[in-house]
């Protein structure tokens, strides 16, 4: 057996998988009981619960998602074994500009049991 990720790893996987819009990647970080808070609707700052909901929504995100976006991690905190800060920017020819937002991430044994992720807006 693996052994878990570490904090760092977990962010890092996650933006990975979510450049190259790999649904499955994303949703095995995913625990079973996880919550996920997203900005993007509908509806819009929704908590989405279980890994099974969190699958159906990446998948239709994924599908809705700008063309070539592309994104790039400008920090990561690590807050403690379970808990990480990331700020992040994306960019896409379908935004005005550069677009800047946060994850918060909360672990166990290697997994997300909570991501809020939040849009800071333009650059």
């Amino acid at each position: 057996m693996n052994a878990p990720l570490s904090p760092r790893q977990v962010v890092a996987a996650w933006f990975d998988a979510m450049q190259r819009g790999s649904q499955p990647d994303l949703v095995a970080l995913f625990a079973e009981d996880a919550v996920y808070v997203q900005p993007f609707g509908p509806p819009e700052g929704a908590e989405i619960s279980g890994r099974e909901a969190i699958a159906a929504h990446l998948t239709r995100s994924l599908a809705e998602s700008p063309p070539d976006l592309t994104l790039r991690v400008d920090r990561v905190d690590v807050l403690g074994p379970q808990r990480v800060h990331a700020a992040w920017t994306c960019e896409s020819p379908a935004f005005p500009g550069p677009m800047r937002g946060t994850d918060d991430y909360w672990l166990r044994e290697g997994l997300i049991t909570r991501l809020e992720t939040r849009m800071a807006g333009p650059l």
